[in-house]
C-alpha cells in the first residue's frame, strides 16, 4: 500500500481500463451522496463528466471536497482511493470528452444518452490524499 498525495505511475493503468469510480460528495446537510461514475485522469486532476444541475454537480457547487474509489475490474482488491477537491467545473470541452469516455465504457463513438438541451460539465478534482492499495 502507498499513500502520498500524487496518483503512482503504478496506478494509471486504471484510467485506461473501463473502471468505473465511486464519487462521494457531501450533501447540503452534510450527509454522503455515492454515485458510479465514469472516471478519467488528465496527468493533473481527475476528470468527472457530468450533467448541470446533477446532485453531485450541485453538492461540490456547496462543499467542493470528495473522496472517490476505483477498482481494478481485472483484481477488485487493487484499488486506488482519491480524496481532494473539485477546483474547476466547467463546460470547455465537457461535450467531447462525454464522447470520448462512451467510446471507453461503451464502444460508441457518441454518448447515446444525451438530453436535449442537457449540458454537460467537467469536475475537475485535484488529488490531496491518494491511496494505492
Amino acid at each position: 500500500m502507498s499513500v502520498g498525495a500524487t496518483i503512482p505511475e503504478t496506478y494509471l493503468d486504471l484510467f485506461e481500463k473501463r473502471a468505473f469510480a465511486h464519487l462521494a460528495t457531501l450533501m447540503s446537510d452534510g450527509s454522503p451522496q455515492v454515485t458510479p461514475v465514469w472516471v478519467d485522469y488528465d496527468g493533473e486532476h481527475i476528470l468527472i463528466n457530468t450533467a448541470r444541475g446533477r446532485q453531485k454537480e450541485r453538492n461540490v457547487r456547496n462543499d467542493s471536497r470528495v473522496a472517490l474509489c476505483i477498482l481494478d475490474p481485472e483484481n477488485p482488491y487493487r484499488y486506488l482511493e482519491v480524496r481532494g477537491r473539485v477546483v474547476e467545473i466547467t463546460t470547455e470541452g465537457a461535450d467531447a470528452h462525454i464522447d470520448r469516455m462512451a467510446q471507453k465504457y461503451t464502444g460508441q463513438e457518441r454518448f447515446l444518452w444525451r438530453v436535449p438541451g442537457e449540458a454537460r460539465v467537467l469536475l475537475k478534482i485535484k488529488p490531496e490524499k491518494v491511496i494505492a492499495h
